[in-house]
């Protein structure tokens, strides 16, 4: 450590020391103010206290059912929009993201049936349709899953 690297300690704050006269500007009613429910001792008011009004959680409606924190979200292509890709070109989920078919380079992909597909390819996804896995097998191609 060099003289210049030196730095003033931080300030040292006393704590607040309530109920101790006048004088000492917290006396009398500590920084309580005078009456009331905050004025008193005990455990006072909960943060999410509204003043008397309704509670927001029994404001709110009661929604029924759950929602699956585990659900897997696949990214739906057509078997159409491979017409984009040119013939010869092994379709995985980098060419796919390349040709503007898919938006998130790193969530599954899923193939479904949608649309008419020209000639074989060998198409490369995480999960297929089952009429577009026949789709493809008619055309000439093969389906590799992920």
């Amino acid at each position: 450590m060099q003289v210049h690297e030196l730095r003033p300690p931080l300030p040292r704050k006393h704590r607040k020391r309530v109920g101790r006269g006048d004088g000492s500007g917290h006396g009398s009613y500590s920084g309580r103010g005078v009456k009331g429910q905050k004025a008193r001792s005990g455990p006072g008011l909960h943060p999410w206290f509204r003043g008397g009004q309704l509670p927001l959680v029994k404001a709110l409606p009661a929604m029924r059912g759950f929602t699956n924190t585990f659900r897997i979200e696949y990214q739906e292509v057509n078997l159409g929009a491979f017409a984009r890709v040119p013939q010869g070109t092994e379709v995985t989920p980098e060419v796919m993201r390349q040709y503007g078919l898919i938006k998130r380079p790193n969530a599954p992909v899923k193939v479904l049936g949608g649309g008419e597909l020209e000639g074989p390819r060998t198409v490369q996804a995480h999960k297929f349709s089952k009429s577009a896995r026949e789709k493809i097998e008619a055309a000439g191609g093969t389906v590799r899953e992920l």
